[in-house]
């Protein structure tokens, strides 16, 4: 059973999320409807795009904490482009742009440069965010048209154009994670050394993986800027952080090689679920946090505890045979 546990985190996660969403709706009849999955879906989008896109970065043994920062700049860029006259799939694309144009800096960075991702993006994050508020002079920008927020508006079997787009990313990433070239992700994670002595293409993968996490943090930006109507200036602050804590619940380890884009999913469905059941529960939204913060060291310290148990019982279990071993031989 606990091998069981250990080896499909998510399945465990996710059994753990219905648990806990079957005891919100014991104690809160109403909160278990359609209504309420809609929202934890809509509340989860960005948190989504922002963890897809990390996922590939850590498989791969580095960080990227910009995502918050591109996510606000790819916001502000749709917003200002907008409010300049453009049209809405040309600011859509510009916001794309940047996102791109800001992983690829923090690829080349880390990869050109070889500066540690952790300097190199809490550089940059900083740098994102100071371009962000000079552009918009530190005001938010509101009055969105009309036409992007209907991005964000259900449709189509209760699912938004970008719910869809979303889906399609989950899709894509699933599908792109088990071909060769994303098992090589996690080849790199396992050890890089030998990954580039095997002849992989290790830099050219990392620089990759943080173009694309500039991409969905990009998406993500877009995402926001759909469903809330306006920009505010600290757009996006500190939702890398959420991110990186839903990918670990999922099962992705922080040291590289070991993930799945559905312990992407369930990690984030987790975290939003909780946020959820709190404002269903009428609990100040300043909890989410402590909570959400509680519920990761208690997975975690489980986590550990079990594998201690796993290798101490493999230990006795080795020294058993060991022992059995002897006492056939001096027989």
């Amino acid at each position: 059973m606990l091998n069981r546990i250990l080896q499909d985190r998510v399945a465990t996660l996710l059994i753990v999320t219905l648990a806990v969403i079957l005891t919100i709706g014991a104690i809160a009849p109403g909160f278990l409807s359609v209504q309420t999955a809609s929202s934890i879906w809509s509340s989860a989008m960005v948190l989504l795009c922002v963890a897809i896109g990390l996922l590939p970065v850590l498989l791969m043994r580095q960080i990227d904490v910009s995502g918050g920062s591109v996510l606000g700049l790819s916001a502000v860029v749709i917003g200002l482009s907008l409010q300049a006259g453009f049209a809405l799939p040309l600011a859509i694309a510009l916001a794309l742009l940047s996102g791109i144009g800001a992983g690829l800096l923090n690829g080349l960075l880390v990869t050109g440069l070889g500066v540690p991702a952790i300097v190199a993006t809490l550089g940059t994050l900083g740098l994102f965010r100071g371009v962000m508020l000079i552009a918009t002079g530190g005001k938010w920008i509101e009055n969105l048209p009309s036409d992007l927020k209907s991005l964000a508006a259900s449709g189509t079997l209760g699912l938004s154009p970008l719910g869809f787009a979303v889906i399609a990313l989950i899709v894509l990433g699933w599908f792109a994670l088990q071909s060769r070239r994303g098992q090589w992700l996690k080849a790199i994670g396992d050890n890089r050394e030998a990954a580039r002595h095997l002849g992989l293409p290790v830099k050219r993968l990392e620089l990759g993986g943080f173009v694309f996490a500039g991409f969905c943090s990009a998406l993500a930006g877009i995402i926001f800027a759909a469903q809330i109507g306006f920009i505010p200036n600290q757009a996006g602050n500190g939702i890398e952080l959420r991110a990186i804590a839903a990918l670990v619940l999922g099962g992705v380890s922080l040291l590289g090689g070991v993930g799945r884009i559905s312990g992407a999913v369930i990690g984030v469905l987790f975290l939003t679920s909780i946020d959820t059941a709190l404002i269903f529960l009428k609990i100040p939204a300043f909890w989410n946090d402590l909570v959400g913060g509680a519920l990761l060291l208690g997975v975690l310290l489980i986590d550990g505890r079990l594998r201690l148990l796993i290798e101490r019982r493999d230990r006795a279990a080795r020294h058993r045979h060991t022992q059995s071993a002897k006492t056939e031989g001096t027989a």
